[in-house]
């Protein structure tokens, strides 16, 4: 079944549509959308079909899956980490929504889901209204990969059309949101005593270590 490209309004997304995305996640879909930063691929972090799917898609096995969550709040973020303490939360609270992944201590939840033992996620809340809007109909996160070229020069694909023809037979539904950046969220690992800096990316951190 080839997949639906659905085109949505990155500052005012229709709810509509946001529904129908909603709806295929719920049901063990693979969907493809835009963040503040590049395209990413996804589905329901609760939904085991969806996650097995994933994994098949990305070509990656269980235990490698290290892959961000997509949250709307920090409320929700504190779902699936350890508890967080005020400099932490302090931190997120000035970076988030932004183009920056944070690593933590994964929270119980997060094992039982993915059949995996994980000690630490990459959470984000990407700075974009319709993939916030996914998340807040959907109540529950996103697991995420980034979308990457198989260009040896392009590290990443920004135009929606061109993805769609790349995983139109692979995916559900890929949401045209627009050309999105080349350059990726920054990451910055939190498990620590101290913040460390994994990626550069297009977050700014003079203000955050």
């Amino acid at each position: 079944m080839t997949a639906e490209i659905l085109k949505i309004h990155p500052d005012n997304p229709e709810m509509r549509k946001i529904a129908k995305v909603v709806a295929c996640l719920q049901q063990g879909g693979v969907v493809i959308y835009p963040t503040d930063t590049v395209y990413g691929i996804g589905c329901d972090l609760h939904n085991r079909k969806g996650i097995q799917k994933l994994i098949g898609v990305l070509g990656i096995k269980p235990n490698k899956l290290d892959l961000s969550f997509i949250c709307h709040d920090l409320s929700q973020v504190a779902d699936y980490v350890r508890p967080l303490s005020t400099q932490v939360f302090k931190m997120l609270k000035r970076a988030l929504p932004g183009p920056y992944t944070f690593l933590l201590p994964a929270g119980h939840r997060v094992p039982k889901m993915l059949g995996v033992s994980k000690p630490t996620v990459g959470v984000r809340i990407p700075d974009n209204r319709i993939t916030l809007a996914l998340v807040q109909e959907l109540g529950r996160p996103l697991i995420s990969a980034s979308i990457k070229d198989e260009d040896a020069i392009r590290e990443y694909t920004p135009d929606p059309q061109e993805i769609y023809q790349r995983y139109k037979n692979k995916v559900d539904i890929v949401i045209d949101g627009g050309l999105s950046n080349l350059v990726p969220s920054t990451v910055i690992d939190l498990t620590g005593d101290q913040p460390q800096l994994i990626r550069q990316g297009a977050g700014p951190t003079d203000t955050l270590l």
